[in-house]
């Protein structure tokens, strides 16, 4: 238990680290929103410190480490080169302009350390299905779990490129998106996001720790979901998109679906 400990404790604190280096770099750019691609790329980091201080030898681990990677790396520069596209989010520019006393203070513990923890859970299967990895051999249950994370690698990957070409149209200016995956699902994106966290949850739970990773991936999908996903730009695009209404109604709220037929509606789909 020593080792288990060891782990969690040693991504723990490297987390908090990242993140108050990241706040310290906020300061004099007056613009946090960068912290949405480190939310990726921490998860490297984490997969990368288990895996060194967890003996690296095996194929459990070298899977966890190889999906991780490529889904860190492509979701990470990403949100990278649209934020420097882009310029600072909405959601945190209006986030701190409410913010009381000294907004720097306030983006350290409402962003800032307040994501560290929430990456630190949702990366329990990279870690704990990195720590005492056996059996050795690999089973069927984590090669479902590779396929089902390559699904929501390209589910993540297309309808991100494809959400970034519809917004590059300037004729697309004030429409909402409801073309390729994004006719099947209102979130594409986030679809993608909870089907790699469960592919590697499977991939852990073939061990007698990785089983009790499962908080992690039951958190993402709950924020996704519930709190700071999906709610959050539904209610900001019922206010601001014509005909997103409509798409609600017709659109699968999460998995991808068949739209359904709604007489005497019309309008585009969904933006994000």
């Amino acid at each position: 238990m020593n080792e288990v400990a060891n782990i969690l404790l040693s991504n723990f604190l490297m987390l908090i680290a990242c993140m108050v280096v990241l706040w310290l770099i906020s300061i004099p750019l007056k613009d946090v929103s960068f912290v949405d691609s480190f939310w990726a790329i921490g998860f490297l980091f984490v997969a990368l410190l288990t895996y060194y201080m967890s003996g690296g030898d095996t194929d459990r681990r070298l899977l966890i480490l190889v999906i991780t990677a490529i889904w860190s790396l492509r979701l990470g520069g990403y949100l990278f080169f649209r934020w420097r596209r882009e310029g600072p989010d909405g959601r945190y520019v209006a986030l701190l302009s409410k913010a009381p006393g000294n907004k720097h203070l306030h983006s350290l513990f409402k962003v800032f350390l307040l994501q560290g923890p929430i990456l630190w859970i949702v990366s329990l299967p990279i870690q704990l299905g990195q720590i005492q990895a056996e059996p050795l051999q690999l089973g069927i249950l984590p090669w479902v779990g590779a396929a089902l994370a390559a699904i929501g690698i390209f589910f993540e990957s297309v309808g991100d490129q494809q959400m970034a070409n519809f917004k590059s149209d300037p004729s697309n200016h004030g429409k909402v998106m409801d073309q390729g995956l994004w006719r099947y699902t209102r979130h594409p994106n986030y679809f993608g996001d909870t089907c790699v966290f469960w592919g590697l949850y499977l991939i852990a739970a073939e061990t007698s720790l990785g089983m009790w990773s499962f908080f992690g991936p039951a958190l993402l999908t709950w924020t996704l979901i519930k709190w700071s996903g999906a709610a959050l730009l539904e209610r900001r695009l019922k206010r601001s998109r014509p005909g997103y209404i409509e798409y609600l109604e017709r659109t699968s709220s999460f998995i991808p679906w068949p739209p359904k037929s709604v007489s005497g509606k019309g309008g585009n789909g969904a933006s994000s």
